[in-house]
């Protein structure tokens, strides 16, 4: 990526009262995020949730300095990063049309295993608990997923330490900079982790483990993975929100149950008792649900002939098959297609029995 590019990524995240929503409605919209900050104010006005405020705070000259600030911290420290719309960007995170557009990495990190599940809790992990995210990971190891957390106290860690036991790749995912370790106990794990996977953040370098920090990190923890899985939480937690998110993101939430006196039982025992999690008693329950055999030949996908793709039709086309379902906003984007008359046309290649929809915007092949 380019210098001028990166800086405008840096730039238009900074910018406050602009989430990662509205700046990908921007990117969309303007078509290049380096022309974001030449357009003309009266053109970006017309954006549904741009307002005279949000044009000011978007063309804040101050950001500009801290943009070239982090800039000189990433190129300094060799930091890797990943923005929405590039290949290396999580392909289960990419389809959340809340993720961030741009996320920092550390470690060797590998997204194209697509056996991708979080597993977090509460960071008062019992004995109980812990026996059973051992022995989950290890039953699971067979299938050679990708272990997701959020590298805090008592699940979290037992997680990470399970997937380095047995030699699985794990992802922490921090909620704050990397000039930085959150708790400070836990540096003794970082070369662990590195080895065997690594960390991910949306924060900048400087960033503090502020409490609204943790909030947003749950988000990724629960995009980025196919299911995730509830250990044991309380009444209350950080864990069951992350569990909440992963509904909204139409994905499997799985919860162990326990003692209905134990109070980081709570939790996860609402959670199956409202539908809002399936119930996992061991490893075999996630292998069924998201459908993992070892016996299972590859599908031999064969690609079908069209004959009637006009030249819009064969860019979106081309595009999911060689990126897999996307969001309407990205098509829109990555094909030059206006919105309104991409809807329509998708809804042709529907009929023809070429796409179809899925949740949240979210488009693939037959």
């Amino acid at each position: 990526m380019d210098t001028e590019k990166l800086l405008a990524i840096l730039r238009l995240q900074k910018c406050k009262g602009i989430g990662d929503i509205l700046a990908k409605k921007l990117i969309v919209n303007v078509g290049d995020i380096r022309q974001i900050f030449t357009e003309k104010q009266s053109n970006l006005l017309k954006i549904n949730g741009i307002g005279s405020h949000v044009l000011n705070t978007l063309l804040d000259p101050l950001n500009i300095t801290l943009a070239e600030k982090e800039y000189k911290y990433i190129t300094e420290n060799n930091i890797s990063y990943s923005y929405f719309l590039d290949e290396n960007y999580p392909k289960n995170l990419q389809q959340c049309l809340d993720s961030s557009i741009l996320l920092f990495k550390d470690g060797n990190l590998d997204f194209s295993n697509q056996k991708t599940i979080s597993i977090v809790g509460t960071r008062n992990i019992s004995s109980y608990g812990r026996t059973f995210c051992n022995q989950l990971v290890k039953d699971l190891a067979i299938y050679n997923p990708i272990i997701v957390s959020g590298f805090a106290y008592g699940v979290d860690i037992c997680a990470h330490k399970a997937a380095i036991d047995n030699n699985l790749q794990t992802i922490a995912v921090l909620a704050h900079g990397f000039n930085q370790i959150y708790p400070k106990v836990h540096k003794k794990y970082i070369h662990k982790v590195n080895e065997n996977g690594g960390f991910l953040t949306e924060f900048w370098h400087d960033e503090a483990p502020l409490r609204e920090n943790f909030l947003k990190r749950n988000r990724i923890v629960a995009g980025i993975s196919k299911a995730t899985i509830v250990i044991e939480s309380a009444a209350k937690g950080g864990s069951l929100v992350t569990a909440d998110i992963a509904d909204s993101y139409h994905r499997d939430v799985f919860a162990v149950p326990g003692r209905t006196t134990d109070i980081y039982s709570k939790g996860c025992n609402n959670l199956i008792k409202y539908n809002k999690a399936h119930i996992l008693n061991s490893a075999e329950d996630i292998v069924k649900m998201l459908n993992w055999d070892l016996t299972e030949k590859p599908k031999q996908i064969q690609q079908q002939l069209f004959i009637d793709l006009n030249s819009n039709e064969q860019k979106i086309f081309d595009l999911l098959h060689q990126k897999g379902a996307q969001l309407l906003d990205v098509i829109s984007f990555e094909c030059h297609i206006p919105i309104y008359q991409l809807s329509g046309l998708l809804l042709q290649m529907e009929l023809k029995g070429i796409t179809k929809p899925l949740p949240g915007k979210m488009f693939e092949l037959v």
